[in-house]
């Protein structure tokens, strides 16, 4: 009598549930969550199966390939940054002043409550430097980002507003780095300190202004 077990049985083939539906989400922030305590290498279907609780298949059905699942864990990771940075409400002021306040409140509140979505920011944005196709999917989804800091500088009177932007993305992702994982980990600024910090550098950009302009 023959005793071959039986295979485990995955689930089966199917068309990929749309991002942004539940199921869609819950792989996706158990993917983020991977990333953020295993890095890379523990990104992988089957971990996220198990971190999610869901069925074996269940993340293969989603994202087929891996490049599939990293892209899902990018545009995951836009949709929570939009939620603490959101540029929309931020920076939609020509005043320099309101501008530097409001960037400066993004990134405290980034770098105080989201420290974990900031490792994965950089787990990311590192594997995109190997995978030409996620870099383009990463670039595209980092747009809804700079696309208001250009609209910001133009509307504060800079005379080549995507070069200011250029810095002001620098000075924002400099300390994000140091203060998530580089040497100031453990001295996140204050808020007033970094609205300190990013009216300094407007200030030197925009040139010369009122005082009151910069302190209203």
């Amino acid at each position: 009598m023959s005793t071959r077990s039986t295979p485990a049985r995955t689930a089966a083939p199917g068309p990929a549930r749309p991002a942004g539906s539940p199921r869609a989400d819950l792989i996706a922030d158990a993917a983020l969550a991977l990333l953020a305590e295993r890095g890379m290498r523990g990104l992988t279907h089957r971990a996220v199966d198990e971190r999610s609780g869901l069925p074996q298949g269940s993340t293969s059905n989603l994202a087929r390939t891996r490049q599939a699942l990293l892209e899902t864990a990018v545009r995951r990771l836009a949709e929570l940054e939009a939620r603490v940075l959101v540029p929309g409400d931020l920076l939609t002021s020509s005043d320099p002043a309101r501008a530097a306040a409001g960037l400066a409140h993004a990134l405290h509140r980034y770098l105080t409550d989201s420290t974990e979505l900031l490792v994965c920011r950089y787990e990311l944005a590192l594997e995109a430097t190997r995978r030409p196709g996620l870099r383009a999917f990463y670039d595209e989804a980092g747009g809804r980002f700079r696309e208001p800091l250009v609209a910001l500088m133009a509307a504060a009177g800079s005379a080549e507003p995507q070069r200011h932007a250029l810095s002001v993305v620098a000075w924002a992702e400099g300390m994000m780095f140091a203060c998530a994982v580089g040497s100031y980990h453990r001295a996140v600024p204050t808020e007033e300190e970094l609205r300190a910090g990013c009216t300094e550098l407007l200030r030197g950009m925009l040139g010369p202004e009122p005082v009151e302009r910069w302190h209203g």
